[in-house]
């Protein structure tokens, strides 16, 4: 059956992500986007830290940056601040960009291990301008300094308030033809021969009929699980934590809002600090197992940079994925299709990357197996990829002060980890499998940050060579330092190029 009009089940960040790519395919080629939500029903909302890909999404739809950001609340990020999680006391950026660059053919932190081996005492976060910017609170884009000569480009992503960005969206949509249906869900229906849903019908009795949907209804998976029955992959054994309680507040010192994400880890997982223009959002993600909801929110309170501005928000969730993404005509997006904890702000990631297969697989002649196929294993193996850089942080540790962090210490792990790990530890090799997500920079970062040390390094670096680069490793280290010294801090930066109405 043709594909004339895709039903879009769920709205929050998830549903209005999808009917904004999807009105590109309906416009001009006669395809009706449908989105259904209720005011009623309210989104979890807490998943305000993004990553670079994100950058190019809103490229891709023609959304004016300064603009969204505006209207987000948004401010720029450059990496993730991890603290106490390798030791007590131990603080590192995961930030976005490469240290250095590739020379010989051989990674940058490979070439700096060999440096160290031969006295060079300078840290390898000093060859990173993302991670330099961080420290100083500074920000420049790279188009912002092209003419300055040969620099090194600042990646970045940002920080929205989630809630904001889906109404940005919701307008940018309904500009290009999708249209909103107010109203709950009360009945799905289906296809008596295929089992494909065939409609939705509301609690006022109204009854929608679809080819295609989009489940974006959060952890309830509406369509995917509850008429669909596709049942549901587990990773608690990995990903321990199973509670988070979400508190924003504003920043009564003052302080301007950083250029990056915190996570710092406590007894019994972790608090997210994302800086946004007009408030902080916070929140604590940890194990049910290990710690009550009282200790928990009092731990969150108690860790804020002011007093909160609402009443604590309380989730539960399930650590893993549906067997299915693609099952039938319903595609699953956001909290509906897996949740995998925001330690690495993957969750909006996730939802651009499913949009993106989607619209490269989708025919308007129909879905086919082969589609379904293909979605399915894609993605299975981007959320596989992740899920081991997640529990890498929980890996890597030499904490022991607790029982959760003695559970992560000696836990088994996937194989495809241990042999990243030990890769790693024996002379710094990291193979990225099948394009996934994370980089090279990213793994290192993480893997040094938390203790995992480099015993040696390629074979192929040229000892006796050391000396003739050492002009060029020194001139990455200066055009670091120039430039960081020549941005604005990020505060003056947001100030000029995308100041929110109620910006704190």
């Amino acid at each position: 059956m043709p594909i004339e009009n895709i039903v879009i089940v769920g709205g929050g960040t998830a549903g209005w992500m999808a009917a904004a790519v999807l009105s590109r395919i309906g416009k001009g080629r006669g395809i009706g986007v449908t989105l259904v939500e209720s005011e009623a029903i309210g989104t979890v909302g807490v998943g305000e830290a993004t990553i670079p890909p994100f950058v190019d999404f809103n490229k891709l739809l023609g959304i004016d940056e300064a603009e969204m950001l505006a209207a987000s609340g948004g401010t720029f990020k450059l990496g993730i601040q991890f603290v106490n999680w390798g030791n007590i006391g131990d603080s590192y950026i995961h930030p976005f960009g490469n240290y250095g660059y590739e020379i010989d053919g051989v990674s940058f932190h490979h070439i700096w291990h060999a440096m160290q081996d031969a006295g060079d005492k300078r840290p390898i976060q000093v060859f990173n301008v993302e991670t330099m910017a961080a420290h100083f609170g500074k920000f420049a884009r790279s188009e912002d300094y092209q003419q300055s000569g040969d620099l090194p480009p600042t990646n970045y992503a940002y920080h929205l308030d989630a809630t904001r960005y889906a109404k940005f969206l919701r307008a940018f949509a309904e500009q290009r033809g999708v249209v909103r249906q107010e109203g709950k869900v009360s009945e799905v229906r289906r296809d008596g021969e295929n089992g494909f849903v065939s409609s939705i019908v509301l609690e006022s009795g109204q009854e929608i009929s679809g080819d295609l949907f989009i489940d974006c209804t959060g952890f309830r998976g509406l369509l995917i699980e509850q008429a669909l029955e596709t049942g549901y992959e587990e990773w608690t054994h990995w990903l321990p934590c199973d509670r988070a309680v979400a508190l924003p507040c504003g920043r009564d010192d003052g302080s301007p809002p950083l250029p990056y994400t915190r996570a710092t880890a406590h007894p019994a997982g972790w608090q997210w600090q994302v800086p946004l223009q007009h408030r902080n959002g916070n929140g604590h993600v940890y194990c049910s197992q290990f710690m009550e909801a009282d200790e928990a929110t009092d731990i969150l309170v108690n860790n804020i940079a002011a007093k909160p501005q609402a009443d604590p928000n309380h989730l539960r969730f399930v650590t893993g994925h549906r067997k299915k993404f693609w099952n039938g005509n319903v595609v699953a997006l956001g909290l509906a299709a897996g949740f995998m904890e925001p330690l690495e702000s993957t969750s909006i990631h996730l939802i651009n990357t499913g949009l993106n297969k989607l619209v490269s697989l989708l025919s308007a002649g129909g879905i086919t197996q082969a589609q379904e196929d293909a979605f399915n294993r894609f993605t299975l193996k981007e959320y596989e990829r992740i899920r081991d850089f997640l529990i890498l942080h929980y890996k890597s540790t030499n904490r022991d002060d607790s029982e959760f962090w003695n559970y992560c210490r000696t836990m088994s792990v996937p194989d495809s980890l241990s042999e990243k790990i030990e890769l790693f530890r024996q002379n710094g090799q990291i193979f990225r499998e099948e394009d996934e997500l994370f980089t090279e920079t990213s793994w290192a970062a993480v893997m040094m940050g938390q203790g995992v040390a480099m015993e040696g390094h390629n074979i192929m670096v040229d000892q006796d060579r050391l000396s003739a680069i050492k002009g060029e490793i020194d001139g990455i280290e200066q055009s670091i330092r120039w430039l960081t010294q020549h941005m604005p801090t990020h505060a003056e930066y947001l100030a000029k190029y995308c100041p929110a109405k109620d910006a704190a």
